[in-house]
């Protein structure tokens, strides 16, 4: 994909966490004027010795700016970062583009579009995938929902921190194809965990199991990317458990919604949900691998 022509967009960042900072380093990097508010002033420091502006509420970062992008936690987030007495949307002018990168949940996403649209500012829903690794290397996969001509207006952006963005429909979608995406994402982690948990009790050297399978049809990003860590023990978050767990509640929501049963999803969520209750929630979401040990999957001495 050829890499839009970069546009004197004035972007206001509210939101940086693991994911957002490295992003709003790249957008910095490339040359956006960058605006940025985080709760945590600290984890603007970075960004503001690079030549970041920083402010003390989302209503001053999006003061004139073009594009507002949102990256935090959960749906409630989103509506206090964009709704909120200081709030995005108190100061944003008409004609301004909201791009919501979070991960949330595809009703609220649309509602919240609905009245974005009554101060004349225009929303784009954009989940992604690829973890810190993707955030800083720019190589995220961005999940968009929204009228076309504000994807084309969000282009440039998108293609500064991502490989892979694809417009999937109407506003919504993208939120909805990253509830599909954790489903892939939990299910194929647990498939990792199973298998290195059985070839541990054969007695088999785990590298060598994921050189062995890693270009055959078991292969997997979790397989790859997971893989190593689990068997270095490095639990690290590059994506927490507890996040995870948010978002298969995003995914279990939207299966009743439509009474649509969902069971490896379901199965998936009490795993990972053990892991939490086991005091994990804030390590990576490979320590799903330390719920099997709870359970009584074989130790290597």
């Amino acid at each position: 994909m050829p890499k839009h022509k970069l546009p004197k967009h004035n972007v206001a960042f509210i939101g940086l966490g693991i994911m957002g900072a490295p992003m709003a380093m790249n957008l910095l990097r490339a040359g956006f004027s960058l605006r940025v508010y985080n709760r945590t002033r600290e984890k603007a420091r970075d960004l503001v010795t690079a030549g970041a502006s920083q402010y003390d509420s989302p209503a001053e970062a999006a003061r004139a700016a073009d594009v507002i992008v949102t990256m935090v936690t959960d749906t409630p987030d989103v509506r206090a970062v964009v709704f909120g007495d200081d709030g995005a949307l108190a100061t944003a002018r008409r004609g301004a583009l909201i791009v919501d990168m979070s991960t949330i949940r595809p009703d609220a996403t649309r509602r919240f579009a609905a009245q974005a649209a009554e101060r004349g500012v225009a929303w784009l829903d954009a989940p992604v995938s690829g973890g810190d690794v993707g955030a800083k290397n720019a190589t995220l996969t961005i999940m968009v929902g929204g009228d076309p001509a504000d994807f084309e207006r969000a282009r440039p952006l998108f293609d500064t921190l991502g490989k892979r963005v694809t417009l999937l429909g109407p506003v919504g979608s993208g939120q909805a194809v990253k509830a599909c995406n954790q489903i892939l994402c939990a299910v194929n982690l647990l498939g990792v965990c199973e298998a290195l948990a059985l070839a541990e009790s054969q007695d088999i050297d785990r590298e060598k199991l994921l050189s062995s399978l890693g270009a055959g049809a078991g292969g997997s990003w979790a397989l790859e990317n997971l893989g190593p860590k689990l068997v270095q023990a490095d639990f690290a978050p590059g994506f927490m458990i507890d996040l995870l767990l948010k978002d298969l509640g995003i995914v279990a929501d939207c299966g009743r919604g439509e009474s649509l049963p969902l069971p490896a999803a379901a199965l998936a969520e009490q795993l990972f949900r053990t892991a939490s209750a086991l005091g994990h929630g804030r390590l990576g979401t490979q320590a799903v691998a330390l719920a099997y040990r709870a359970l009584g999957a074989p130790r290597r001495d």
